[in-house]
């Protein structure tokens, strides 16, 4: 319940007498602005239909995620073209330390580490040795 006092009575915003609606436009200048429907369908045969503002062939995408699986729908329904797929595939962390550093170099750090950890006693030699 509302206090009596309170100026929310229920009211709509523009409901005074001779106010316009707030989403309409007052001069007129808000015709429907030119539009068009796009078409795109996934492999396994879903059509995601889209509207866009009237744009030209190029601006148009040529791909869109399906809205129903998540596969990837072209305008004309065909697999798209894979494009960017590195030759290489997905190289591992070691990968890209390898391409980095020759097998000398990583002895070398490791004599270090170990020297260091030799010298500091972080481990006992016992550890450190060769069963």
């Amino acid at each position: 319940m509302l206090h009596s006092a309170s100026g929310f009575r229920g009211v709509r915003v523009g409901a005074n007498e001779g106010a316009t609606p707030r989403y309409e436009p007052l001069d007129g200048a808000g015709a429907r602005q030119p539009r068009m429907h796009v078409a795109y369908r996934c492999p396994k045969g879903h059509e995601t239909v889209l509207v866009f503002a009237q744009l030209s062939e190029d601006d148009v995408p040529d791909v869109w995620d399906c809205r129903r699986c998540g596969g990837t729908a072209t305008r004309d329904g065909a697999p798209p073209a894979v494009e960017g797929t590195p030759a290489d595939g997905y190289k591992s962390h070691l990968e890209y330390v390898k391409e980095r550093r020759s097998s000398q170099d990583a002895e070398d750090v490791l004599a270090g580490a170990l020297e260091r950890l030799r010298a500091g006693r972080a481990l006992p030699d016992e550890l450190l040795r060769d069963p």
